[in-house]
Parts: C-alpha cells; structure tokens; sequence
C-alpha cells in the first residue's frame, strides 16, 4: 500500500446522493462537521475540484450541493469519493495533536522497544478510529486509536509506542 500524499489531508468522503436534485450527503472527518467547507474548495485524489455548499444535515452527514452536479445520477457517481484539502491551508496541529496521515508508515514498538510492526492506515468504520498495523509476520492488525492502546504518539520523533498486551 503506498503512503497517501503527504500534501493532501482527508476532509471528508461523500457517502451517496441524497434528493432528485444532484445533492450529496458527506461524512466530515473535521471537528466540526460544517468546518469542511472553511478551507475553500474542496479536491479529490484526481485532482478534480468540489465546491460545496452545505444545506443541511442528516444522521451524522452533512447535506451538501456541489457545484456543476445537478442530478441524482450526476450525485450518485460520486459514492466514496474522498474530498481533501491541501495540507497548507490548514492550522498545524496543536502539542499532542497530529493528522492521522502522519501516522501511517510509522514504525510501531512496545515499551521496551521491541518492533510489534507498522502503521499502514487509520480507517473508521463507525465506532471509532482504528489503526491497522502490519505485524513483522505479514498479518494485519486493528487496534483502537487512543492513549490506552498508544500510550506515546509522537509524530515530531516518529515514534509510536503499544501498550502491553494485558492493557489493550
């Protein structure tokens, strides 16, 4: 799997069409869902760029026209495109705070600095963030991301430490 473009910061992804009238829901990755549009026009992996305007909200989706898509099938073609931003045009990320990209690629030890394996994604499938890890025996692994199972992320130093298993 080859490392996303550093450049690019995942904002959100549209999830379907949503109405007769080329509107989309999207899932927002931002703090704010509704902060996604607040770094100007949006871009997929392509190059192709969105220009979004929210509309509403619904079940953990924003509602949103984007500009030149006009119909339901026009919407509907866009299922699962990912929409980012530049990385640029976003605030660095405060002490102790980082871009999940950031993670991805970093090697993963245990306190004692034992190699356990490396990140290859961070995915959410709705009940909270996971990191995959490829362990050194070529298997993959999905823990949850927080302070319990990673008790050091430290991006600056690319390190990453697990806790033992007995707290996982």
């Amino acid at each position: 799997m080859a490392k996303p473009d550093p450049r690019l910061i995942c904002l959100g992804i549209i999830s379907s069409a949503h109405g007769v009238r080329g509107q989309v829901k999207i899932r927002s990755f931002t703090s704010s869902p509704q902060d996604i549009t607040a770094y100007g026009a949006l871009q997929d992996a392509s190059g192709r760029t969105y220009h979004l305007t929210i509309t509403g909200s619904a079940k953990n989706a924003l509602i949103a026209s984007i500009k030149g898509i006009d119909s339901r099938e026009a919407a509907g073609a866009l299922r699962n495109v990912e929409l980012f931003v530049e990385r640029s045009a976003l605030p660095a990320p405060q002490k102790n705070e980082y871009y999940q990209l950031d993670l991805i690629g970093l090697e993963v030890t245990t306190e004692d600095n034992t190699a356990f394996g490396h990140i290859i994604g961070v995915h959410n499938f709705g009940a909270g963030d996971l990191v995959e890890i490829k362990l050194p025996t070529g298997k993959e692994e999905f823990l949850p991301l927080n302070k319990a199972t990673f008790p050091v992320i430290d991006i600056k130093n690319k390190k990453v430490v697990i806790a033992p298993p007995e707290f996982i």
